[in-house]
């Protein structure tokens, strides 16, 4: 690489890091840019944390697809940071280095009983459903589970709710993991019901995700009249938010005139429920206990309440997040960090655009290309250590296999499950 065009280094290839690169490209069309990932595959949450049957939200990744095919922009899989290569070693490596890492673990409740069978998290829940090559196989968790509770009052609860609650027909198109689709399909379920400690106004629910709850064909949306009686949203919120929350309570509003066992599935809402303790029996979940004293049956716990971000060690933190200044790591020239790992668990991928692209014109601003080595002594470094790597080809590969499998059943891919498996599509014998 000559000494004028600048190496940038991406660590993370989810929305945040590929809206990054797609401003660094835009900018400096004449830099190398390298997108490391842990994992053997790119788009991080675009992929993996996304609800399978909402298909439209990941068509995103065509995009982040196209920049992979950007002269100078390489997509290198199964590179850790921290494991396979440190930070130091990057910014020795490359002119400039950007953290797009996300959050790594679920955000605990923080209550007596969290640890009994049958409690997790959403993200232990999504990473299965979806398929991540780390998802613990829960199909012995769910099977006995018929009162599945959901602690959260956000569009990821509905998610969770949402794929519990649909038929196998109206997941048909999505691309679920088939053993998941399977196990859910076989539960005895009787009620899906989400808990949230505020009430109807504070609900950050977007109206097309809560007005398709109503529109499910074995659940019956309910939620309490009580709880949506004689509520607004507040007149001092920006108009924006005051008119998002109303047509929430509207929603609800009309939710609350259903017929409960009109169908197979309850699917409750309810309000001003702060869990406190959890029940348990030989091990396993039975119930929630909460303030004010009520208590209600349920034999699956799942808790979206957010998450936590895992830093690496040589990264300064600030509140659970990278420490910065609009996105210049504290301490650090050179280092930046964009998204959730910047901001923390907040936002949607539009808002991560935006984000990304203030944060990589601050980069090209104060890129100072060098003579460093960039790519050729990435790959050298990694190959002295034996770790084995996926490039875009890689990904192509798999990419290819996945939608073939899907094709053959009428979906839009059918997803490698293991590491294994994964790295045999990527570089196959």
């Amino acid at each position: 690489m000559t000494q004028s065009s600048g190496s940038i280094a991406v660590v993370g290839a989810g929305p945040s890091g590929f809206y990054a690169v797609d401003a660094l490209s835009r900018a400096r069309p004449d830099a190398r840019i390298d997108i490391i990932d842990r994992l053997p595959t790119p788009f991080g949450l675009a992929r993996y944390g996304v609800a399978p049957d909402h298909q439209g939200t990941k068509g995103v990744t065509r995009q982040f697809d196209r920049l992979l095919a950007k002269p100078g922009v390489r997509f290198i899989g199964g590179v850790a940071l921290g494991r396979d290569i440190s930070l130091p070693e990057l910014r020795n490596l490359y002119d400039a280095v950007m953290i797009a890492t996300g959050c790594g673990r679920d955000r605990r409740l923080g209550i007596p009983g969290e640890h009994l069978d049958g409690v997790m998290g959403s993200m232990r829940f999504v990473d299965w459903f979806n398929a991540h090559p780390d998802a613990v196989d829960l199909t012995e968790t769910i099977a006995q589970a018929r009162h599945v509770a959901v602690i959260g009052n956000g569009n990821v609860a509905i998610d969770v709710a949402r794929v519990f609650a649909k038929t196998a027909e109206e997941m048909a198109k999505s691309d679920i993991d088939p053993r998941a689709q399977a196990a859910i399909v076989a539960m005895r379920l009787e009620t899906v019901s989400l808990y949230g400690r505020r009430g109807p106004a504070e609900a950050s629910f977007t109206i097309n995700e809560l007005n398709e709850m109503g529109r499910l064909a074995r659940a019956v949306a309910l939620v309490d009249a009580a709880d949506v009686a004689n509520v607004a949203a507040p007149d001092s919120d920006p108009t924006p938010e005051r008119l998002r929350k109303q047509k929430n309570i509207e929603a609800l509003r009309g939710f609350s005139s259903n017929v409960p066992h009109a169908k197979p599935v309850g699917l409750a809402f309810r309000f001003h429920r702060a869990p406190l303790t959890l029940s348990g029996e030989n091990g396993r979940v039975v119930g929630i206990n909460f303030a004010g004293g009520s208590y209600t049956p349920a034999d699956l716990v799942i808790t979206c309440i957010g998450y936590d971000t895992i830093l690496p060690d040589d990264l300064p933190a600030d509140k659970g997040r990278v420490a910065n200044d609009e996105g210049r790591v504290a301490g650090l020239p050179g280092v930046y960090v964009v998204g959730w790992a910047r901001r923390g668990p907040s936002g949607t991928i539009p808002t991560n655009r935006a984000d990304s692209f203030a944060v990589a014109e601050r980069l090209v601003t104060d890129l100072a290309p060098s003579s460093r080595p960039g790519p050729a002594g990435l790959d050298a470094l990694l190959a002295s250590r034996g770790v084995a790597t996926i490039d875009t080809a890689g990904w192509q590969r798999i990419d290819k296999a996945e939608s073939d499998a899907g094709a053959r059943e009428g979906r839009p891919r059918v997803k490698l499950t293991s590491w294994a498996a994964l790295r045999a599509a990527a570089n196959p014998a």
